[in-house]
């Protein structure tokens, strides 16, 4: 009996969620909040809608109490010929000076779903240069479909031709309702391309690891610009640096670089950097420091001189022979 709940044990430390993975449950939950949406198959219209959450999610989910940040850029840059879309820019400026790619790691509702579907036991593929050479490919997707389609056509093109997540969380997330049912007839092959995107980028987390993240995320893209200035991340210090190449190792993005625009900020590389040289940047706006982290004004004594010094405090002055004092 005892070995049974041993093993009982055992098996509650090796799935125990992580840190992060908490913070990201709590993240995706607290962006799809309108629980009853997903029974009664209504976009919520609150106040909060006026307001952009930092990772992709998409409006049209029956959960979401935000706007996505990515078809918000779209919206108006298909609308800045009337006005300018200062907001979003400001909006995604702030997110992107604060956080940089940590929402991707931490915060994205979009990464946690790819990195479940990652733990499902198949042969995985590893990064290489080929995976590296198409990491590039969201910066296109970047360009033509969120900058110069919206600009030039005035449609979102990302989400209008692409987004997988839109699709899952306002398309089927809408269609799946009974109140819903009738607009499956009006179905075209646009939804029928995009359904077939969702269904490839599923079947891609399953083997590359955040392989929409990797690939064709623009919203990742975007945050990249900000990797090196961001207030929060992890940050390399050269001057400790070994040049060993376990974080690279280690890291299942296409980083070439620990905090480089494809790096995530998920910390894995900490651990195992056999120099310490890897550390959080801005942890002490977030951390108190501690005594062991204050620098060391004053050389440290060996404990046996400290203990004879208290024994005999005028050791280190000159005592006189009894001849100089007959001589005195």
């Amino acid at each position: 009996m005892k070995k049974f709940f041993v093993k009982i044990k055992n098996w509650l430390i090796r799935i125990k969620p992580s840190k992060r993975k908490i913070i990201q449950l709590y993240a995706a939950l607290l962006t799809n909040a309108n629980i009853k949406g997903f029974f009664n198959g209504q976009i919520y219209m609150g106040a909060t809608k006026n307001l952009c959450v930092p990772g992709m999610n998409c409006y049209s989910c029956p959960g979401a109490i935000g706007s996505c940040p990515l078809g918000s850029l779209q919206n108006a840059l298909a609308a800045s010929k009337t006005r300018t879309p200062a907001y979003i820019f400001g909006i995604l400026i702030l997110f992107g000076l604060l956080l940089g790619r940590t929402i991707c790691g931490w915060l994205c509702p979009i990464g946690l779903g790819q990195e479940l579907l990652y733990k499902i036991k198949t042969p995985k593929v590893k990064k290489n240069k080929v995976t590296y050479v198409f990491s590039y490919l969201k910066y296109v997707l970047l360009i033509v479909l969120v900058v110069i389609i919206p600009l030039t056509v005035f449609i979102p093109g990302f989400c209008e031709y692409i987004c997988p997540a839109g699709t899952f969380q306002g398309g089927l997330g809408l269609l799946l309702q009974k109140e819903n049912y009738e607009k499956l007839a009006d179905l075209g092959p646009l939804f029928t391309w995009k359904f077939t995107v969702m269904i490839l980028v599923i079947a891609g987390s399953i083997f590359f690891y955040r392989f929409f993240c990797r690939f064709l995320c623009p919203l990742g893209a975007l945050y990249g610009f900000f990797c090196r200035i961001a207030m929060l991340g992890v940050k390399l210090d050269e001057n400790k640096c070994t040049d060993c190449g376990l974080c690279i190792t280690a890291c299942k993005m296409d980083i070439k670089k620990v905090g480089d625009h494809e790096c995530i900020h998920c910390g894995a590389c900490i651990s195992v950097c056999p120099a310490k040289a890897i550390s959080w940047k801005g942890e002490k706006l977030f951390v108190r420091g501690n005594d062991a982290d204050a620098p060391q004004t004053t050389e440290i004594k060996p404990l046996t001189s400290m203990l004879k010094r208290k024994e005999n405090p005028v050791e280190n002055t000159e005592i006189p022979t009894e001849a100089e004092v007959n001589n005195e």
